[in-house]
């Protein structure tokens, strides 16, 4: 029986023709993705549902969904999917993460042009049969400074199309290195020398916990009289409350906006202000990036369906069932000593050297590789999947090394990654036990064994006593619950570690108090994905 695929989203014609071609039972509902409970109504009925982003893909809709094996994102942000409760029932989430690139970083370039001369106001007061000539007074682009916070790859093609106007760009990105940097021609630079000079400043970062109201209002304060601001990445980067109250001072001399803290938008501070031009998230609304984008999910779900054969995923490898079975846990560990990694580094990574030694040396390295890779990634983008991370990681100038050795330690197997930055080399290790769960064996050097959990807290200090009632107590007294207590250290009196895995995630106040001891040179909170 033919498999049966649900396009529940507006999506190329030529996409349903490539699922019809390939034997696929296609049906296309372009209107049902709006109607959550018809969708949750009919889900059950199909092995792979194709979306864009008007379809939620809710715990509920997943909960209906009993047959379903795929999901396919007909573009690069699956905010509207949950991913966990997917996971968690085997269903594979499938993106396109390189179809609308170029279109998203041209809409940012023609909101910019459309903010310095104040093109749509300036039409609107035309058509109204009005001569403004004088009221539009608008700024050239030509030698004033862009400010690119994220240059990744759609803040990659937004430099070099700046640097084609003569502009002068500068740029953040905790992940871009210095002869990356070079390569592209812009100026890396620290987010708040950014703030200060830049006469522009457009946004190209996912909303993350780090992410969010990264232009806060103390951002905002800090900027340059005059700036204009432009975020055609995601709702939620900026302060939109701050953002009005500095436009209507006269602080930002105007912004363009493509997304919004809550979408659709129908009311939102920035609204009917002076010098605010708003589109409704159209960043990769053009012909050609929704044919890309929609032929890309079509062909991807029709592989996985037909074939087996995975790319692009969110939350599974690309290998092959038969190495699934064997390679499944060490590709767990591979993505948590990434997550460390990344985790704990905050500085540009250079390069990413990867030792597997033993039965793990005989596996498909390149799958493992990409493991690793993603989970350093996460940090910064938590969209990567295992196709993207190693081109992502490519283009900002990080080299990635393999070596791999026969069995050298006590055992069969085992996988150490160390990051190099311009500050440091950090390292982490780990294997996976006879009983199928990976644990971290070694951290800077040090010898420990440890559980991996999904909320962790990692410590450094000197080897001197209290250190374990200092912790137990403050946890104690704060509520939170140890399920496991690691410790180690090179040499007595030297550096030691402890590494913890908690019931849930310590707040900050926690690690503040910890951090106000003293007794500690490093406090951090770690997160892993294990389900």
């Amino acid at each position: 029986m033919a498999p049966k695929v649900l396009i529940s989203d507006k999506l190329s014609p030529a996409a349903v023709q490539i699922f019809k071609d390939r034997g696929i039972d296609v049906d296309f509902q372009p209107d049902v993705g709006k109607d959550k409970d018809k969708l949750a109504e009919i889900i059950g009925n199909y092995d792979g549902l194709a979306i864009r982003s008007a379809t939620r893909a809710t715990e509920k809709i997943i909960a209906a969904a009993t047959k379903l094996k795929v999901i396919g994102r007909a573009g690069i942000g699956t905010d509207n999917i949950d991913k966990d409760a997917a996971s968690k029932k085997g269903i594979i989430v499938m993106n396109t993460p390189f179809g609308n690139m170029i279109t998203t970083a041209e809409h940012a370039i023609a909101m910019m042009f459309a903010v310095a001369r104040q093109i749509p106001e300036a039409s609107a007061s035309t058509h109204a049969g009005k001569w403004e000539k004088s009221k539009f007074m608008g700024v050239e682009l030509t030698g004033k400074t862009l400010g690119v916070i994220g240059a990744g790859n759609i803040g990659g093609i937004v430099c070099d199309r700046a640097r084609g106007l003569k502009m002068k760009v500068v740029a953040y990105d905790p992940f871009l290195g210095e002869e990356k940097a070079k390569k592209m021609g812009v100026e890396k630079v620290e987010l708040d020398a950014l703030l200060t000079r830049a006469d522009f400043i457009t946004l190209h970062v996912p909303f993350t916990d780090q992410t969010a109201n990264i232009l806060s209002a103390e951002a905002i304060a800090k900027m340059k009289p005059g700036v204009r601001i432009i975020n055609c990445a995601r709702g939620g980067l900026v302060d939109e409350e701050a953002l009005a109250d500095a436009l209507k001072s006269g602080h930002v001399a105007g912004a363009a906006f493509d997304v919004f803290s809550q979408e659709p938008a129908t009311q939102n501070p920035l609204f009917n202000l002076p010098n605010v031009v708003c589109t409704p998230h159209l960043g990769a609304a053009t012909s050609e990036a929704q044919e890309n984008v929609a032929l890309q999910v079509a062909e991807q779900m029709s592989d996985y369906l037909l074939t087996g054969a995975v790319s692009n995923a969110l939350n599974m490898p690309s290998v092959t069932a038969e190495e699934a079975i064997v390679m499944g846990p060490w590709l767990k560990l591979s993505g948590h000593l990434g997550a460390f990694i990344g985790q704990m580094t905050d500085e540009p990574i250079k390069a990413i050297n990867i030792l597997y030694d033993g039965s793990v040396a005989e596996m498909n390295l390149s799958a493992l590789n990409c493991g690793v890779v993603a989970g350093i990634m996460k940090k910064a983008n938590p969209d990567v999947n295992m196709v993207s991370a190693p081109v992502i990681a490519q283009e900002r100038g990080i080299s990635i090394s393999t070596t791999n050795q026969s069995k050298s330690g006590v055992f069969d197997g085992y996988i150490k990654v160390t990051v190099v930055t311009d500050k440091r080399e950090r390292s982490v290790a780990g294997t996976v036990f006879s009983d199928g769960k990976p644990r971290f064996i070694q951290i800077k050097g040090i010898q420990i064994d440890a559980e991996v959990g999904a909320h962790m807290l990692y410590t450094t200090n000197e080897d001197v006593p209290g250190i374990i009632g200092a912790l137990g107590q403050t946890m104690g007294e704060n509520g939170v619950n140890i399920a496991n207590f690691t410790l180690g250290r090179a040499v007595a009196q030297g550096e030691a570690i402890a590494l913890l895995y908690v019931d849930d995630q310590v707040p900050a106040p926690v690690i503040k108090k910890l951090e106000a001891t003293g007794m500690f040179t490093q406090v951090k909170p770690l997160m892993f994905d294990v389900a």
